[in-house]
């Protein structure tokens, strides 16, 4: 009765007055919640002491405030300590960059799978999300596999140093599935499929045995002379084994860092990866002498880069891209007027394709 009776005289009194009850307030637990949310909705200057430091609100009355106020409001709650999946959810939703990229900085906050979903295509159209993304403890390789397309070049380094697995942790974790699908002939498709991702070999031999150039080596080499064209282009996917789709995102990433990926997990050596480049029209000095600090980048993350993360890395685009992104059924869903990949959300691989391509 007594939080009634103050919450109806401070409808009457000045700023003042309103900034001097919530100061007084800010260090109760036991306050009347009614109270402290109409302080909280009142101005910056009357709610920051209570939004700083008051722990007597739940949830509910956080997603309230975060719905109610303005964006400076949001921005002090941001940086408060121990927020919940469903207070970060909510701010997230609001979708002011400068509050997301606070939540994001707060060490303390605690984001759901479903929230880093919405975050990570955020991402696309807001380059700032994407480095602090990286360092959150909640962010999936998934995730980072996908992000790592639209990422700048300090945001793929931790990308690729510090969310790509090596293959030999999951051979060893598969070690009986082997067992089990060399017994069986290899006869399911599924399972065939699946284990590719970490079969011991990259190359496709047998696509070796049906190109028009010796090795993949011949391929790079013959594309640095003629120029990059569709044809060459689908040769070195082929014979690096992996799917058009994949190689036409690897050949063109603006970055340049998935080339060094190619070329690491492929067995390709440095050389190789300037023929590439050179053979994407791009340049690999400034001036004679003077290397093209683009290329320095990729260069160097092809040093750094293991070649058992490459080719897990390398795989696991390969996986998720062939898998969930068809342009023929593309083609043909939107011809028939039907939503294209319309289970997308049950779907790693497809949730990984249409952040990637957009869709």
């Amino acid at each position: 009765m007594a939080g009634d009776i103050l919450l109806d005289m401070l409808f009457h009194v000045g700023e003042r007055e309103r900034r001097l009850c919530s100061v007084r307030l800010a260090g109760s637990r036991e306050a009347p919640r009614r109270l402290l949310r109409y302080l909280a909705q009142s101005s910056i200057q009357v709610a920051r002491p209570l939004l700083e430091e008051s722990d007597a609100f739940d949830d509910c009355d956080l997603a309230d405030i975060i719905r109610l106020t303005t964006p400076e409001h949001r921005m002090v709650v941001a940086r408060r300590r121990n927020l919940s999946e469903a207070v970060t959810a909510v701010m997230v939703d609001v979708a002011e960059p400068p509050v997301v990229r606070e939540i994001l900085a707060n060490r303390t906050a605690i984001f759901a799978e479903m929230t880093m979903d919405k975050l990570i295509a955020a991402s696309r159209d807001e380059p700032g999300y994407c480095l602090l993304l990286v360092d959150r403890i909640e962010l999936k390789p998934a995730h980072a596999m996908a992000m790592f397309w639209w990422a700048d070049a300090a945001a793929r380094r931790k990308i690729l140093t510090r969310h790509a697995a090596e293959r030999q942790e999951m051979i060893a974790l598969c070690s009986d599935v082997f067992e089990m699908a060399a017994a069986e002939g290899w006869q399911d498709p599924v399972v065939r499929k699946a284990l590719q991702m970490i079969e011991r070999r990259q190359r496709n031999r047998g696509a070796i045995e049906r190109s028009p150039y010796d090795s993949l080596e011949d391929a790079v080499k013959s594309a640095s002379v003629t120029g990059m064209d569709a044809k060459i282009a689908q040769e070195i996917g082929y014979l690096s084994g992996i799917k058009p789709v994949t190689a036409a995102k690897i050949l063109s990433d603006p970055g340049g860092e998935a080339l060094a990926v190619l070329c690491k997990a492929t067995g390709l050596k440095r050389d190789y990866l300037g023929l590439l480049w050179r053979a994407l029209e791009r340049p690999l000095e400034l001036e004679p002498g003077v290397p093209h600090p683009r290329f320095s980048l990729v260069a160097e993350t092809y040093e750094v880069l293991s070649v058992l993360k490459a080719q897990t890395t390398l795989r696991y685009w390969n996986w998720a891209l062939s898998s969930a992104y068809s342009p023929a059924a593309l083609r043909h869903a939107q011809s028939m007027g039907e939503p294209a990949n319309e289970e997308a959300e049950f779907s790693t691989a497809q949730r990984t394709a249409r952040l990637v391509f957009g869709r």
